[in-house]
């Protein structure tokens, strides 16, 4: 069997462009030389009159759209805590807000024909004992089971829990249509585990990868540092041999979501992968 280079299933993540019309995000990813795309779906929900003819548009041009990512209702990524307070549908104050807008993500997700679409669920708990586990299980189970009857598969950000809890979770909730987007410098960034050692853990539910890096915190407690990839701390060498032995074809998708030089270090970054590759 033939699988496709890392190097032609790379994709940009449209929000690391941070495009306020579809023809700037098309500008971005032509200087960039990468024509597919993780996009996004929140401001074709906000925005229609901007945003809804993104995939005829994309398709006009020879744009890929390799998948869909949302976000939730009232994030604060200030500071480790308040994320952990705030962070995906985890909050009651925003549950009622974030499904209507999940109902509304999966109807523009199917009409661009996507097969999977990312979010952070939230903080999951340790222990199924956890008051919060049963309310968030039930929650995360009507969100997949929703995307489901799309035909989307649904796609856990890592980073926020460690690998072992995450892997846990999943094994419980036995859904063959949800998985991970595993992101390595989101490990670093929260201070969650070795990410090749995450990256085994969670290979059974592996549905697509970030290309991100960072580096660890030097003061616990507080968020790491991301940094262009190839200069932090996640082992790029390992992150690739360890997809090829698990026979990955999934798409992995540039994320850069610091810097003043986004378009530059989303170069460096499939410069740094092809030279890998």
């Amino acid at each position: 069997m033939t699988t496709t280079s890392i190097v032609d299933r790379l994709a940009v993540c449209s929000w690391s462009l941070q495009p306020a019309t579809p023809e700037e995000l098309f500008q971005s990813l032509e200087a960039i030389g990468l024509p597919r795309v993780q996009l996004a779906l929140d401001p074709l929900r906000e925005k229609p009159e901007v945003w809804g003819r993104f995939g005829a548009e994309a398709a006009r041009r020879g744009v890929t759209i390799v998948s869909g990512m949302f976000g939730t209702v009232g994030e604060d990524y200030t500071t480790l805590d308040t994320i952990k307070v705030t962070g995906g549908v985890v909050p009651d104050a925003t549950w009622e807000q974030n499904w209507r807008n999940i109902q509304q993500i999966v109807n523009i997700a199917a009409d661009l024909g996507l097969k999977l679409v990312t979010f952070h669920a939230g903080f999951l708990p340790h222990e199924e004992s956890d008051p919060g586990f049963a309310k968030l299980f039930q929650r995360i189970s009507q969100i997949a089971d929703l995307f489901s009857q799309r035909g989307i598969s649904l796609g856990f950000e890592t980073g926020q829990e460690t690998a072992e809890t995450l892997s846990q979770f999943l094994t419980k909730l036995n859904r063959p249509t949800v998985g991970v987007n595993f992101d390595p410098a989101n490990m670093i960034l929260y201070a969650k585990g070795d990410p090749i050692a995450a990256l085994r853990t969670l290979s059974p539910w592996l549905k697509q990868c970030h290309i991100k890096d960072a580096n660890l915190t030097q003061t616990p407690g507080t968020w790491g540092e991301e940094v262009v990839v190839g200069t932090g701390q996640v082992d790029w060498s390992a992150f690739f041999a360890l997809l090829r032995t698990l026979n990955f074809t999934g798409d992995c998708c540039i994320e850069r979501e610091a810097g003043s030089q986004r378009i530059a270090d989303i170069r460096a970054a499939r410069d740094h992968v092809a030279k890998l590759a």
